[in-house]
């Protein structure tokens, strides 16, 4: 496998970056996670807009141009071979001293791993895991090195990539899944856990909404507990990779998996996945 390294293409083997940069040493760093299909990084835009706005909030002095990383990818795509691909757009802050810094990071290592996308999962099992969801470190959640939160989920819930564990609050509402949005569907209104409860605001979560409002769902955020999933008609989850997949069953409860609505928003999800460049564009 080839990845990108400050402004280089190089084989994983040879890659380096030095102990001294605060990603690693204080997991200072951001990154974005998203598919290529067909040679096309779809809602490339929107993750960079969610890249830049935690960049600029953990001061990590540095910004993408679209065509920038278009440029990027065409060429990790070439010399890996691939006209699909998982990207990891990795942003870390960079070498520092030995200390909690004050200042900006003004020379970040920009990091692009890319490799095949994995085996597609048609249905999960989702089971409510034991270890809550920790609050963000400060006003809303980044997608930063900091993950052992998750690390600790995936550990409780184990490796069978058909089951997906679900976050609880601390106060017990529903949250999101280790690497994934939480939704559910009760007659014709679609319901998911609301920023507030500390989750990630996913790319895939917001273009799936829109979504949803096209195909005449309600969609409505809020505050909610468990029973309220478990009393529903249908449930999923999304990510940029997986994209929308049907849960069969939460905690033993049986859903309808693959057909109603679910089924919908994954047909007319499809129809989008190699033009659009951001949700902004949805007619």
């Amino acid at each position: 496998m080839y990845l990108y390294l400050n402004g280089e293409i190089v084989k994983r083997e040879y890659a380096r970056i030095s102990p001294f940069d605060h990603g690693f040493l204080y997991g200072m760093g951001l990154f974005e996670t998203f598919r290529i299909y067909d040679g096309h990084p779809f809602l490339l835009d929107d993750h960079l807009v969610r890249l830049q706005s935690g960049l600029n909030d953990i001061r990590i002095k540095k910004s993408f141009s679209r065509l920038e990383v278009k440029n990027i990818l065409q060429d990790l795509l070439a010399a890996n071979g691939l006209k699909h691909a998982y990207v990891r757009f990795n942003v870390s802050a960079g070498i520092g001293e030995v200390a909690l810094p004050t200042t900006d990071y003004l020379e970040p290592s920009v990091i692009v791993f890319m490799k095949e996308i994995p085996p597609r999962i048609e249905e999960k099992r989702a089971r409510f895991l034991q270890t809550t969801r920790n609050s963000p470190e400060g006003d809303f959640r980044l997608k930063s090195h900091h993950f052992l939160n998750n690390i600790y989920g995936k550990r409780e819930i184990g490796n069978d990539p058909a089951i997906e564990g679900v976050f609880l609050t601390k106060e017990g509402f529903l949250a999101e899944g280790i690497t994934s949005n939480l939704f559910w569907v009760k007659g014709e209104t679609l319901f998911t856990p609301a920023l507030q409860t500390g989750i990630l605001n996913g790319v895939t979560r917001s273009f799936v909404m829109r979504l949803a409002s096209s195909i005449g769902l309600n969609v409505q955020e809020g505050l909610y507990f468990p029973e309220q999933i478990l009393q529903s008609d249908e449930a999923f989850i999304t990510n940029s990779i997986q994209e929308i997949v049907p849960l069969s069953e939460v905690e033993n409860y049986i859903f309808m998996g693959k057909n109603g609505f679910t089924k919908k928003l994954q047909s007319v999800y499809s129809q989008y996945r190699t033009s659009l460049w951001s949700l902004n564009e949805l007619t």
